[in-house]
């Protein structure tokens, strides 16, 4: 697979030039001539400032037109796009802004009260789709002009990494998502995946260009909004698994067990396992099946998937995507059957920018150490269990967090949780975090007898902390470091 990924724009100005491309966060629709037109001004507007191969160009932002116009532009330019969320702090800003280097910071101003407070003094700019801001930096032109997208990820405590994405990666993640999901120019995929995460560039952006599909951008996720857009004509449905706890407990608070005409054809949820009775409860709601799937950041989102029926009691996240190879390293652990999973093939990131030495330790022979565990099945599907790093050990025994996760998240009052383990005593112990659903009135001591229906003794949660909202990216992602120090205070 050869070219660029701005190819994937001009081959739909060709097939489809009047079809529908994009649908802004206001309503405004774009067909795929005018917005090729407003990314080769962008791409103008770059040049005309600096901006060249191998020199990146930062968008600090949320979900809008100006995003993905200004990732494409890039392309063009041979620069490497940055997309950060702008609902970073500061600090976190700061930090990524001094490992990347840009040459130029754009900020969608427009749509973001926190990319306008971010810019600061930085000068207005209007390139046809919004009025952005824009900051000017020295020039710093890295080696590899290969590169198209570099994402920075939550996974280090020693500063910022950046994982560097080539126009391969991108064009190859964007032919399996699309295929897998069997996308076509007729489709209509809801875009509340942020465009700074890599499932929201890969699998939602680069998909549906590869299709010719219509990507409807929300700013932010909302459940009252998916649920109204679900009604609409909304026919795809990428999301992680908190949206969809949150968007059925919206539905629920307002009276609806089940989406009732709906176009929805294909729905997904992220790399967690499903509790048996929660997905049931999920194609109840949904009226067809929910589709598990597993990738990341180094490995361009995907990894693997299901192609699942209805009913279908399969709760792994499913077999390798194709192209894609998949092993597990074992060893780890008390469990002769769990390893930590590795994957091979164009999907994996060409490195960590500037940082040889945590490279060559993420990829060995061309495989990629994922830190996540897992086992394969008879029928060759993947199950992840957990986060090696996360791994508890209680007692001697094994506790993967996500199994308890699951077992807490199966009860009707509960929208999500997170478990961690926190040393104590010589051993560990479970800690539970844990929202409940709005009038529920679910008390701790309820779910610590619906565990122990579900759990053997060592892996019941030693405590439990209820909160109407736990600390999460704009996916939905809990952020699990941040627990303790939210809520360190109502532990025993």
């Amino acid at each position: 697979m050869t070219g660029r990924i701005s190819d994937l724009i001009a081959r739909n100005v060709e097939k489809r030039a009047d079809a529908p491309a994009i649908k802004d966060y206001d309503g405004q629709v774009y067909d795929w001539r005018s917005y090729a037109g407003l990314i080769d001004t962008a791409a103008a507007l770059l040049r005309a400032n600096g901006a060249a191969p191998g020199e990146r160009v930062m968008i600090v932002g949320e979900n809008c037109l100006a995003v993905p116009a200004l990732i494409f532009a890039a392309a063009q330019v041979g620069a490497w796009a940055v997309p950060v969320n702008a609902r970073m702090s500061s600090s976190e800003l700061a930090q990524v802004t001094a490992h990347a280097k840009p040459a130029l910071t754009l900020y969608t101003s427009h749509v973001s009260e926190e990319a306008k407070r971010h810019a600061g003094d930085a000068g207005p700019i209007d390139a046809g789709f919004g009025a952005l801001q824009m900051h000017r930096d020295k020039r710093n032109p890295a080696p590899d002009p290969e590169i198209a997208v570099l994402l920075y990820t939550n996974q280090s405590t020693d500063g910022p990494m950046g994982v560097m994405l080539s126009h391969q990666n991108l064009l190859f993640a964007a032919k399996a998502s699309a295929q897998l999901r069997g996308m076509t120019e007729r489709d209509h995929i809801y875009g509340a995946l942020p465009l700074t995460h890599v499932f929201g560039v890969a699998s939602m952006m680069m998909a549906a260009a590869h299709a010719g599909a219509m990507v409807e951008l929300v700013t932010r996720f909302d459940p009252a909004r998916l649920f109204e857009a679900l009604q609409k004509g909304a026919t795809v449905m990428p999301a992680v698994p908190q949206m969809h706890a949150l968007l059925m407990a919206h539905a629920k608070e307002h009276g609806h067990t089940k989406l009732r005409r709906s176009k929805l054809r294909y729905v997904s949820s992220g790399a967690a396992p499903l509790d048996p009775a929660w997905k049931k409860q999920a194609e109840t709601f949904y009226g067809i099946a929910l589709q598990n799937g597993y990738g990341m950041t180094e490995s361009t989102s995907g990894i693997s998937a299901t192609g699942n029926r209805m009913g279908d009691p399969d709760t792994s996240v499913g077999p390798p995507l194709p192209g894609v190879e998949v092993a597990l390293d074992y060893g780890l652990g008390a469990d002769a059957q769990v390893g930590e999973v590795l994957t091979r093939g164009p999907h994996v990131m060409a490195g960590y920018f500037r940082n040889p030495e945590a490279t060559a330790q993420a990829i060995k022979d061309g495989w990629l150490r994922t830190g996540d565990l897992g086992h394969i099945d008879d029928e060759g599907r993947l199950h992840i269990v957990g986060r090696a790093k996360e791994l508890i050990i209680r007692g001697g025994f094994n506790v993967y967090p996500p199994e308890v996760e699951a077992a807490l998240n199966s009860h009707p009052g509960v929208v999500q949780s997170a478990v961690i383990g926190r040393a104590a005593n010589g051993d560990e112990e479970v800690l539970a975090f844990v929202q409940p659903r709005p009038g529920a009135g679910v008390t701790v001591t309820d779910l610590t007898d619906h565990v122990a229906r579900r759990l053997t003794g060592h892996k019941r949660p030693t405590s439990i902390v209820l909160a109407d909202t736990l600390p999460a990216t704009a996916t939905g992602q809990i952020l699990k470091h941040k627990l303790l120090e939210v809520f360190g205070g109502r532990l025993c």
